[in-house]
């Protein structure tokens, strides 16, 4: 092998040691500056993630996955990035709370999915949320029957929360003297117009039930968004066309 290419295998070597411990030495530098703008915009921004917050995130992480990656980004211009994308994000939080108009623009709004244990369905399908998606953050708050929702609101985090009808409230069989009471589970035997015959077929009942159930209700299984079916076998209905009315936003 001739001189000069040793010479050249030597130095794309060095090269490469060099740039290898260029990407390291910027890892342990440029982490405990993007901690350090973390936790100065605050709880907030960890604990929720609104919309602008997330694009906080998502820029912080393109920034940073782009000065470790690549050596020829100068890293200078990468901290005043990082520094000048945290003070945003807090002057961003400071407009936020001082004005209500500014808020109601830039995040999302609460919306009422649920009401008196009937779903809402213009309201799910603004939101782009099915009956199953709701039904699940219930279960996730124990639950497990949708009719015991006085009303249920879909938070600008992504969050759910429920308001029990009163009956329904936190209570003990033994302060209510009720031996052996019902845990308040329900079935969905309807949804969206469609029959669950799973469901009907693991609690013994029929497709020509549920039609003479809803029937007596003048309804009809095309007709029904979503029905459940309490333990006792009463059916509680959200129809097409008898949708509760209610404003979209609330406040």
């Amino acid at each position: 092998m001739l001189p000069f290419q040793l010479l050249d295998q030597e130095g794309c070597k060095l090269a490469f040691l060099k740039d290898s411990l260029l990407v390291i030495g910027r890892i342990y530098t440029i982490y405990p500056l993007l901690l350090a703008i973390t936790l100065y915009m605050g709880r907030r921004s960890i604990g929720q993630l609104p919309v602008f917050d997330f694009l906080i995130f998502l820029s912080l992480g393109s920034v940073v996955g782009a000065d470790i990656a690549d050596p020829r980004v100068q890293h200078v211009h990468t901290a005043v990035a990082i520094i000048a994308i945290g003070i945003m994000q807090k002057l961003f939080s400071y407009f936020l709370i001082k004005s209500g108009k500014f808020g109601k623009w830039m995040t999302f709004e609460p919306v009422v999915v649920l009401k008196d244990g009937q779903f809402l369905r213009k309201n799910l399908k603004k939101l782009q949320y099915s009956v199953d998606d709701i039904l699940r953050m219930l279960r996730e708050q124990s639950i497990f029957d949708a009719a015991q929702v006085e009303v249920a609101i879909l938070e600008g985090n992504g969050e759910l929360s429920v308001l029990k009808k009163a009956i329904h409230q936190e209570t003990t069989p033994s302060m209510l003297g009720i031996p052996n009471s019902s845990l308040g589970l329900s079935y969905a035997v309807v949804k969206e117009g469609k029959p669950q015959l799973l469901t009907l077929g693991a609690l013994h009942l029929s497709e020509e039930w549920l039609e003479q159930e809803l029937n007596s209700l003048n309804l009809k299984i095309e007709g029904v968004f979503f029905a459940t079916l309490d333990e006792s076998k009463k059916l509680t209905v959200t129809s097409y066309h008898q949708e509760p009315a209610v404003e979209v936003f609330f406040r």
